[in-house]
């Protein structure tokens, strides 16, 4: 009986696992055609029972962790060298997708608790989740332009500079514009004063970035 529970469970997780395949690239291109849209498709969807949640796309949280999942998949394909990982806690493939995975999870996280703040609602679990979940649908498509242009920067060539800086332009601005509007439409924000709380917002994921990265690099010196 245990067997066929657990044949049971690996067919389950095989079909999980092959349906990213259709789901993935769906859920991308729905996020980068309509952001919009897909942050209220999240909204909408938490309110569903639990086995009918997400059933066209992926759920925001996978989506965004698969997403760095391929983009480390083609930093071990196409980048040898991975002396840019100094430290020793990084050095591990899985420690260092768990790091990308926080550090990109930071930026949803203060978007949502920002328009939480801004609506005078109390933040807690069940309030956070909703406006988490939809953030993670545009953090993905950010997360991916970040993190192909530092890929596309360890190719240590004038050209792949060069596209490097225009990716990460580009997800900047587009990642930047989406929120601004977004904010714009649900808080009822002036396009300035939206703008500005996006900014902020992504600065304040910047440097909670650099500080984690920070702190891991001083905690693994020598001496310490």
């Amino acid at each position: 009986m245990d067997f066929m529970r657990l044949l049971k469970s690996i067919e389950e997780l095989l079909y999980e696992v092959v349906s990213w395949l259709l789901f993935y690239p769906l859920t991308m291109w729905r996020a980068l055609r309509d952001p919009d849209k897909m942050m209220r498709y999240a909204n909408v969807e938490l309110s569903d029972d639990v086995d009918e949640q997400y059933q066209d796309t992926m759920s925001p949280p996978m989506f965004l962790l698969l997403t760095l999942l391929i983009v480390h998949g083609l930093e071990l394909g196409f980048i040898s060298d991975r002396s840019w990982v100094a430290p020793s806690m990084l050095a591990s493939d899985s420690n260092l997708l768990i790091f990308r995975a926080v550090v990109f999870s930071v930026f949803p996280l203060l978007m949502a608790v920002k328009l939480l703040r801004f609506r005078g609602a109390r933040i807690d679990r069940a309030t956070l989740k909703p406006p988490f979940y939809s953030q993670c649908y545009v953090a993905a498509p950010f997360a991916l332009g970040v993190s192909l242009a530092g890929v596309v920067w360890r190719v240590h060539n004038s050209t792949a500079s060069v596209a490097a800086l225009l990716l990460l332009v580009v997800a900047i601005v587009w990642y930047v514009a989406v929120e601004t509007r977004w904010f714009a439409r649900n808080l009822d924000l002036g396009l300035g004063r939206a703008l500005l709380s996006v900014v902020v917002s992504v600065l304040q994921g910047v440097a909670a970035m650099l500080i984690v990265g920070t702190a891991i690099a001083l905690t693994q010196a020598p001496g310490t």
